[in-house]
C-alpha cells in the first residue's frame, strides 16, 4: 500500500471505565475520536465504505449517496482518517478509503465495562 494515512489521534489503552480514572490526555484523544464518530455524514460514510462490495471507496463513489459536495465529503473523510478510523490509500488521481477494524474495534472495547467484556470473551 503506498501514501497510507496514519492516525494522527491515538486511542488511549486505558478505558474510562476501568478501575482508575482516565487520564486528562488519554480522555483528550478518546474524545477526539469519538468527536469525529459523532456526525451523521461521517456515520453514513463509514457505512457507506464498509458495505461497498470492495470494502473501499473513493470521493467520487461516495459524493452522490451522500448528497454532499466533493470538497464537503473530503473534509469529512480527512476527519476520520485523522482520527484513525480510515486508511487512505493514493492509486493514480484518486485516493481510496478503507475502514480500520482494528481502532472500530478498540474503540467499542474502550467504551464496553469491563464487566460486559469479561462476560462476552467467555462466551
Amino acid at each position: 500500500m503506498q501514501d497510507v494515512g496514519t492516525a494522527k489521534t491515538a486511542t488511549p489503552a486505558i478505558s474510562p471505565f476501568a478501575a482508575e480514572p482516565i487520564k486528562r490526555a488519554d480522555a483528550q484523544r478518546l474524545a477526539g475520536v469519538l468527536k469525529a464518530f459523532a456526525d451523521p455524514a461521517r456515520l453514513r460514510l463509514l457505512s457507506l465504505i464498509q458495505s461497498s462490495p470492495e470494502g473501499e471507496a473513493s470521493v467520487s463513489d461516495l459524493t452522490a449517496p451522500l448528497g454532499l459536495s466533493q470538497p464537503t465529503v473530503s473534509h469529512h473523510l480527512r476527519i476520520l482518517t485523522e482520527a484513525g478510523l480510515l486508511e487512505r490509500e493514493k492509486r493514480g488521481v484518486w485516493a481510496y478509503y478503507r475502514l480500520v477494524p482494528s481502532a472500530i474495534a478498540a474503540i467499542a472495547d474502550l467504551l464496553t465495562p469491563p464487566r460486559k467484556r469479561a462476560t462476552k470473551k467467555a462466551r
